[in-house]
């Protein structure tokens, strides 16, 4: 460069010194620019209430634009425009949100991820099966929206938190049995596999809908009289009585165990065992103390 400027005349030295300034600071805008936009905070649409409360959990909630109908949890979800039911968004609202990233769990129409997608908008899907699944879900997400450090500290705090229920629950040389009416009409349960099991697993019990390999499914009265459960734990309101007391009512169940021991409980929040995110390890832990005070009286 020094021998092609002292071959040319001081007026086109000038000219080409200036146009090489020129260039060096567009190059200079453009990696600014390139920064700026690596910085910027994705736009999100959650459709999953699982991942709407780990977004939150992890500081990415200011980065949601949207959410499902039942993306309610936290509190502060609820600001936000609704893009339609779980599993069924309205695609004419999320393009009118125009979000860098849709985040599903499983959507019951495949053809609405298709269709997502086409809009050329990115989609991520968070899967929690089990409360294993739960801080490889939060690493996800943190790598997704850049809280990596955030979702990393409660990622471990949550294993950590799973591997002492673990342990626990290993000692226990007998586990009660547990049945999880998820719903009453009809009775409805959680099989072998399911984030229910995986729960109650933790808590100490044994879930007599393990000998269905279903993540739920309906059930009889019947069947649950022949399983003769421990305890029953109850996830719904009743309309005109306390849930325990309807089942503890119900013919024929009177010789069942956890009726006959009053090891019937309901006042749950069932956001705690139906939802897979943040608060497992309180769910776990309301779950385990009725089972040990059981226990504890046999």
């Amino acid at each position: 460069m020094k021998h092609f400027l002292r071959s040319i005349p001081h007026e086109l030295k000038i000219i080409v010194l200036a146009g090489l300034l020129l260039s060096a600071i567009g190059c200079s805008r453009k990696e600014e620019s390139s920064a700026a936009q690596s910085k910027k905070k994705l736009r999100i649409v959650s459709l999953a209430p699982s991942v709407t409360e780990m977004l939150f959990a992890i500081g990415a909630g200011d980065q949601l634009v949207g959410r499902s109908s039942v993306c309610t949890r936290p509190e502060a979800a609820k600001s936000l425009p609704v893009t339609g039911s779980f599993g069924r968004p309205s695609l004419e609202v999320i393009a009118a949100l125009q979000p860098d990233i849709v985040i599903d769990d499983e959507l019951s129409n495949k053809k609405s991820g298709e269709k997502i997608a086409a809009m050329g908008v990115q989609r991520a899907t968070i899967t929690c099966n089990t409360p294993d699944d739960i801080p490889l879900a939060l690493s996800k997400l943190g790598r997704l929206t850049g809280h990596e450090k955030q979702a990393g500290r409660l990622a471990l705090s949550i294993s950590a938190g799973l591997e002492k229920f673990r342990t626990s629950a290993a000692l226990k040389q007998k586990k009660s049995s547990v049945y999880l009416e998820i719903w009453d009409s009809p009775l409805w349960t959680g099989g072998k596999g399911s984030y229910i099991s995986g729960m109650i697993a933790y808590a100490g019990g044994r879930n007599i809908g393990d000998v269905v390999r279903k993540e739920h499914f309906a059930v009889s009265p019947e069947w649950v009289i022949r399983q003769n459960p421990d305890v029953i734990a109850c996830m719904y309101m009743a309309k005109t009585a306390p849930a325990s007391e309807k089942v503890m009512s119900r013919f024929g169940w009177a010789h069942v165990s956890a009726v006959k021991n009053r090891r019937v409980y309901d006042g749950f929040d069932n956001s705690l065992f139906l939802t897979p995110g943040p608060r497992v390890l309180q769910g776990i832990e309301q779950l385990r103390q009725k089972i040990h005070n059981q226990n504890d009286e046999q």
